[in-house]
């Protein structure tokens, strides 16, 4: 354990709110400190809008620390209101409860479930919640919380006025029960969130001091804003999320290499364990040199590696590299379908006139035979990067990659796959 660790926490921006800094400090200093952040099941997936808080568990858990990821099977049948406009959709008890067990085997990836020493806890608070009886919680939790101070919480007054159900407005007990559960049962006395969680957590340290007389402490990182105004975690409206088969490799390395500089270096502070004074070089060389983009290609690099490997951070460069220069040739199979995952495809069947002119109409690529001709003559159109200006070309098995696909560039920018 380092004795400047909360001072690394607070100079990396992730820091927004802390109770009784002092204590706390001390507390992380002195002992191996129990810590918990918890994940509702929304999806089948976390996304990169959980990468922050995971890789904070992470960083805690380097320092010696045990991190607790509690997995919300039974909160995330209710759903948490904390600065959302509106309520959000039930899901039955077996999709929370798959979706549950997803992001367990996520979690496993970024944090130690076997390190010898502070190995990562992993709790479902649907263990301990499906089984409280209503009479149990009014009597065990609620009499502890008083209307006013329940309403008190921002969360909560953001919604009084669209309207908010009891269902939604009980949450925050619910997690304050969680905190005193997993105190009972494993010693956690610190809770992590984003700042939307300031309320929740204090209410679960609230419920410490009047059911066990303990301290219990809270910290809370920053919501990430991207400097454009748009919303962090979103590419072309889509979540960007760390399951693979959800986003590849590929779109998901693109993702962050394609950061804006004003959110470049405050990314590498967030999002990487690059040293403090080795992000200090890379902006420097990037505000001498910002178009060669070193601050985003360190963040592409370091953030890729992190979630899916080595290997496929190197496959995502290759798939980067063989788009810019048109070189598809050395592109594998599975590059491919990574590479062109959004573009038009057509499925060349059996009997397909394979002549490069008859294709281009068929699939849809050219409107007319005439233009396809002219297309082709003038240039326009490449297979798998090479320019083809024979009208009586056709396509073989020469072409295909992995026998598989081909694809079709017309022009500079608009791409088309042929599947076989």
């Amino acid at each position: 354990m380092t004795t400047n660790f909360l001072s690394e926490l607070k100079d990396r921006g992730l820091v927004y709110q802390m109770t009784d800094e002092q204590a706390l400090e001390e507390l992380l200093n002195e002992e191996s400190v129990k810590l918990y952040i918890g994940f509702d099941p929304t999806a089948d997936s976390l996304h990169i809008g959980h990468l922050l808080p995971v890789l904070t568990l992470k960083r805690f858990q380097e320092q010696g620390h045990v991190p607790v990821a509690l997995v919300g099977g039974g909160t995330g049948m209710i759903g948490d209101p904390s600065f959302k406009d509106a309520e959000r959709s039930l899901n039955s008890t077996e999709i929370v409860e798959s979706w549950a067990n997803s992001l367990k085997n996520q979690l496993s990836r970024f944090i130690d479930f076997d390190d010898k020493t502070n190995p990562a806890i992993l709790a479902n608070n649907a263990d301990w919640l499906t089984s409280m009886t209503l009479i149990d919680f009014l009597r065990d939790v609620g009499k502890n919380f008083t209307i006013n101070y329940m309403m008190s919480k921002e969360s909560v007054k953001r919604r009084i006025e669209t309207g908010i159900s009891y269902t939604e407005f009980a949450y925050q007990l619910l997690q304050a029960y969680d905190f005193l559960k997993l105190y009972e049962t494993e010693g956690v006395k610190l809770q992590l969130g984003g700042s939307d969680q300031w309320g929740n957590i204090t209410s679960g340290i609230e419920l410490l001091r009047r059911e066990k007389e303990v301290q219990g402490y809270g910290l809370t990182m920053p919501l990430i804003k991207k400097a454009d105004g748009t919303k962090f975690g979103k590419t072309e409206g889509n979540a960007v999320w760390l399951d693979a088969d959800k986003t590849s490799p590929y779109e998901f390395y693109q993702f962050w290499l394609n950061t804006d500089d004003r959110d470049a270096v405050q990314f590498l502070k967030y999002f990487t364990f690059l040293s403090l004074d080795k992000i200090a070089e890379i902006e420097k060389e990037f505000n001498e040199a910002p178009h060669e983009r070193a601050a985003q290609k360190a963040l592409a690099k370091e953030v890729t590696t992190l979630v899916h490997g080595e290997k496929s951070y190197e496959q995502a460069v290759r798939i980067s590299k063989a788009l810019f220069s048109g070189d598809i040739k050395e592109l594998t199979a599975e590059e491919i379908k990574q590479g062109f995952k959004d573009v038009p495809s057509y499925d060349v069947s059996a009997n397909d006139d394979l002549n490069l002119v008859e294709l281009l109409v068929n699939s849809g690529i050219e409107s007319s035979k005439r233009q396809a001709r002219e297309d082709v003559q003038n240039g326009a159109i490449y297979i798998n990067g090479d320019r083809i200006q024979d009208l009586d070309y056709v396509l073989s098995d020469k072409d295909k990659i992995e026998n598989s696909f081909i694809v079709v560039r017309r022009g500079k920018k608009k791409y088309f796959l042929l599947t076989f």
